[in-house]
């Protein structure tokens, strides 16, 4: 196959990609801070890792996969300010901060298998590693960290050229990311323990030697990705917002642990955000959409994915509504092609599907173009000289590395019904064909009454649809 590139931010280029083991890829992923849902740019970063997941297996290698899950830690800003997110999380709900972890973690993975991303090697929680995180920050507390009222902090000045992956060097993380915290000896400095002040009523602390609290956001992924993948390991991947902050964080505990300048991972990568017209797509705007706001409006999640993979994970993506219907309306195309192939049945071409993996593996190789893949997949699908067999069998390594499911997918499975819906599937059709015989007989208010009825019950009949799609579901 086409030897694989990937771009590297640590370096900022394009480098072919030489794991230690090829038999053993080790990937470490940083997961979702389980204090509400994923919006859907939150779940863009996984459909990423799902998509180099996928094509190092197609290539051959194994894969140790870890997604961490994040449920305690991690602030309210990137840094070292404001509650610890889960804590603020069970306060405004009233709830047991364990009972609003598992509901979010459990959605978590709902959303993952929905895009059809799959599970990785592990799901460790923060939670269950913190003796790990205490033992960590004992080892590097004597050359790298000082003691401040609320906890200790690590000093940035004591590791080899900080902030190198985000592109800053003495001045620290980007303007605005980070905010003072009285007595820090450098703007960057950031806390390995948090110490619950007096008359603090935290649902998660633990006893450690600098005082009753919780670990900082950023010890749990040096903690977890070393006990699982081992000191240096191949791959780390996460928002391009980990770039700034979290991720040169996570690089000087483990430059600190090690007593080296190694930064724990050979590569490191980053997808870039789904924007909105308003901008970025976060939870602190208040204005986000999750997974399950998409079916209600009658849209499959794997439109979602589709949209992903027609950017190029480094790109941004514009979410607009638009966009998902030009995606599902492209993906209804694609099952119909692949229906059509099934119905044709073992008809024999002239051609062979060869070149067309060929040049599947030559976009993926170029640092996971997606963008540059899916036209091929159309080419493929359309070329009469290759027998429909032939194609469906050449479909396998598509559907391998892109996780459409299209050798799967139905009619059926994407006509989605919104929340609200007064009928099913099997009810619409019968409906339909009561409909057709109304036109057939030429009573026209019985055809429009029935097309009524059914856009009161959340279905629009399409006429004259090119795809043939008959019906689909309104919001």
């Amino acid at each position: 196959m086409t030897p694989l590139t990937l771009y590297n931010s640590l370096t900022r280029s394009l480098e072919l990609f030489q794991p230690a083991d090829p038999a053993n890829v080790r990937i470490y992923s940083c997961g979702p801070t389980v204090y509400h849902y994923a919006h859907l740019g939150n779940l863009r970063a996984y459909l990423f890792t799902d998509t180099l997941g996928r094509t190092l297996t197609w290539k051959g290698h194994g894969l140790t996969h870890i997604i961490n899950i994040t449920d305690v830690g991690h602030l309210t800003s990137d840094a070292d300010a404001g509650d610890d997110k889960m804590e603020a999380a069970a306060k405004a709900s009233g709830q047991d901060i364990w009972a609003v972890a598992d509901h979010y973690t459990q959605a978590f993975k709902a959303n993952l298998r929905d895009l059809n991303v799959r599970d990785p090697a592990r799901f460790p929680l923060a939670t269950d590693h913190v003796e790990g995180m205490i033992a960590f920050g004992e080892a590097i507390a004597d050359k790298h960290c000082y003691r401040l009222p609320d906890g200790l902090y690590f000093d940035t000045s004591t590791v080899p050229d900080y902030g190198r992956l985000a592109g800053v060097r003495d001045e620290g993380p980007v303007e605005g990311r980070i905010q003072t915290v009285e007595g820090k000896r450098h703007a960057a400095d950031f806390a390995i323990w948090r110490t619950s002040a007096p008359g603090e009523n935290r649902q998660m602390e633990w006893d450690s030697p600098w005082g009753r609290g919780a670990p900082g956001w950023h010890l749990e992924c040096s903690v977890m990705s070393r006990q699982y993948l081992g000191p240096h390991f191949d791959i780390h991947t996460g928002g391009i917002d980990h770039r700034e902050i979290h991720h040169p964080n996570e690089i000087a505990q483990n430059q600190a642990y090690s007593g080296t300048a190694d930064s724990g991972a050979t590569v490191w990568m980053h997808n870039n955000f789904l924007v909105d017209r308003a901008g970025k797509m976060s939870k602190s705007s208040g204005e986000f959409l999750i997974l399950p706001a998409l079916v209600e409006r009658g849209f499959h999640p794997l439109a979602y994915r589709l949209m992903c993979l027609q950017a190029h994970y480094r790109s941004e993506l514009e979410f607009s509504w638009d966009n998902l219907a030009a995606a599902q309306t492209r993906l209804k195309r694609l099952v119909q092609t692949v229906a059509a192939l099934r119905a044709r049945g073992e008809a024999k071409g002239a051609a062979s599907a060869q070149p067309y993996a060929e040049r599947l593996d030559a976009a993926l190789s170029d640092d996971l173009n997606t963008p540059k893949a899916l036209p091929v997949l159309d080419e493929l699908l359309a070329d009469k000289r290759i027998g429909p067999a032939d194609r469906l069998a050449a479909l396998a390594d598509f559907d391998a590395v892109l996780g459409l499911g299209l050798l799967t997918l139905s009619r059926e499975d994407l006509r989605v019904r919104p929340k609200d819906a007064g009928i099913d599937a099997a009810g619409v059709a019968a409906r339909l064909v009561e409909r057709r015989e109304a036109r057939a007989a030429k009573d026209f208010p019985r055809s429009d009454a029935i097309r009524d009825e059914l856009a009161a019950l959340g279905v629009e009949v399409m006429d004259g649809d090119p795809l043939g799609w008959d019906w689909k579901v309104i919001s």
